[in-house]
């Protein structure tokens, strides 16, 4: 059977770390977001005819 009982396991303090962490981080936001608006501008601008 399946022990469910809870006892006094410490808790795992280890784990890894996923993606939505690494994403959830200020800097790399702020790269991505600085990024992300500089494609925009360059893609906008090849709408445009000079």
């Amino acid at each position: 059977m399946l022990d469910t009982s809870r006892g006094d396991a410490p808790a795992p303090t280890n784990e890894p770390r996923g993606c939505l962490f690494a994403l959830s981080q200020p800097p790399l936001m702020i790269f991505l977001t600085v990024i992300g608006v500089l494609l925009l501008m360059a893609a906008v601008h090849d709408l445009f005819p000079l």
